[in-house]
C-alpha cells in the first residue's frame, strides 16, 4: 500500500496541482473546457487560460450563469469543469446546478476551493460549512473531499469522463502528505491508511492528517486506532463502515457541519445496518464561520488532532 504519511506538509501547494493538471487535462481532451468566476489567480490557472483561451473561460463574478455556461456545454457535448470558492460553488448556486445540470442530465465536474476554515481571512461569508450536505441531497450526485496533493491530481483525471453531477471540495493551500503519486483511488471506496483494532476514525479533507496525529499520539499508550480516509461523501463506502464498527468505536472527523456531512453519513449506515458502535461526530456544532488564520480556527471549532484524542480517550 502506497501510503506515505510522515506528519509533512505537502512540497506543492494545490493550487499549483490544480492548475498543471487542469491544463494537461484540457491538452489530452479537446472537449474540455475549464469555467471559472473571476478567481484564476486563487487557483492557479491563469497562465493555462492564457495559453488556451478557447478551453479556459473567464466568466467573471458571475457564479449562477457559469452553472448555465456549464450545462450549455455539457448539452453540446463537452466536459465542463468548474470553479470558485466553496461557498459560491454550492449556496450561490445551488438552484442552477439542481436543476440546468442534475435535473437536466448534464455532466459536469464543480470545485469548490477553500471550504470550512480553509477561508480563513476571508471571513465568515467564505467559510462553507453547509457545502457537502448540500450537495450529498441531489439525486445522483457524487461528493468528493481532497486529502492530499496525489489524490487532487488523480481524481481530476478521474472525473473527466464521469457521468452526472460531480462536486470536489479542496483547498488552495497543502495539507499533510499520505499518499505517493502512483497511488490508485476508486471513487466511492475508502482507504484505510492505518490499521488498528481498538477504534476507528473516519476522516475527510484536511481531518484525515488530524486523525493520523491523534492516532499515533494513541499508538504511545497502546491504544490501537485505525485510520480511514472516506474522501467520497457520496456513494459512500458502506461495506468498509460496516467493517469498521467492529472495532467498536467510530470517530468521524469533518471540516464541516455535523449535520449533513460525513458524520451524518456514517450514522445513518449504521443505524439502518442495525449496527451500534460507540459513536462521535467531530464537526461544527452551530456555528457560523468568522476571520481568523486557519490554526485558531481548528481550535476554536474542535478541528484538531488534540481534540480527536481527548474525544476517544473519554469514551474509552
Amino acid at each position: 500500500m502506497s501510503i506515505i504519511y510522515d506528519g509533512s506538509i505537502d512540497k506543492i501547494v494545490y493550487k499549483t496541482v490544480f492548475g498543471e493538471t487542469m491544463e494537461a487535462i484540457a491538452n489530452a481532451d479537446s472537449n474540455v473546457v475549464y469555467l471559472d468566476a473571476d478567481l484564476m489567480g486563487s487557483i492557479g490557472t491563469t497562465g493555462f487560460w492564457k495559453r488556451n483561451p478557447k478551453q479556459a473561460i473567464n466568466v467573471g463574478i458571475a457564479e449562477a450563469n457559469m452553472a448555465g455556461i456549464a450545462a450549455g456545454l455539457s448539452a453540446a457535448g463537452k466536459k465542463p469543469y468548474l470553479h470558485t470558492f466553496g461557498p459560491f460553488a454550492s449556496r450561490r448556486i445551488y438552484d442552477q446546478v439542481f436543476l440546468s445540470i442534475a435535473y437536466a442530465g448534464n455532466n459536469a465536474r464543480i470545485f469548490g476551493s477553500d471550504p470550512g476554515v480553509a477561508a480563513a481571512f476571508n471571513g465568515g461569508t467564505h467559510m462553507p460549512f453547509e457545502d457537502l450536505a448540500l450537495y450529498r441531497a441531489i439525486p445522483h450526485s457524487t461528493v468528493i473531499e481532497i486529502s492530499d496533493g496525489a489524490m487532487l491530481e488523480a481524481l481530476m483525471w478521474q472525473v473527466k469522463d464521469r457521468s452526472g453531477l460531480t462536486y470536489t471540495r479542496l483547498t488552495r493551500k497543502a495539507y499533510p502528505t499520505i499518499y505517493s503519486k502512483d497511488h490508485k483511488f476508486t471513487i466511492g471506496k475508502g482507504e484505510i491508511i492505518r490499521k488498528g483494532t481498538d477504534a476507528t476514525i473516519i476522516a475527510c479533507g484536511l481531518m484525515v492528517g488530524e486523525a493520523l496525529a491523534a492516532a499515533e499520539k494513541l499508538a504511545t499508550d497502546d491504544i490501537n486506532v485505525q485510520v480511514i480516509d472516506m474522501f467520497t461523501i457520496k456513494p459512500l463506502d458502506v461495506d468498509l463502515v460496516l467493517e469498521a464498527a467492529k472495532t467498536g468505536i467510530i470517530i468521524t472527523a469533518e471540516n464541516h457541519n455535523v449535520i449533513g456531512g460525513l458524520g451524518d453519513a456514517v450514522a445513518s449506515t449504521l443505524l439502518e445496518a442495525g449496527v451500534a458502535p460507540k459513536f462521535k461526530r467531530i464537526g461544527i456544532e452551530e456555528s457560523f464561520g468568522q476571520v481568523g488564520p486557519q490554526d485558531f480556527l481548528q481550535k476554536h471549532y474542535g478541528l484538531t488532532a488534540e481534540n480527536i484524542e481527548k474525544t476517544l480517550r473519554d469514551i474509552l
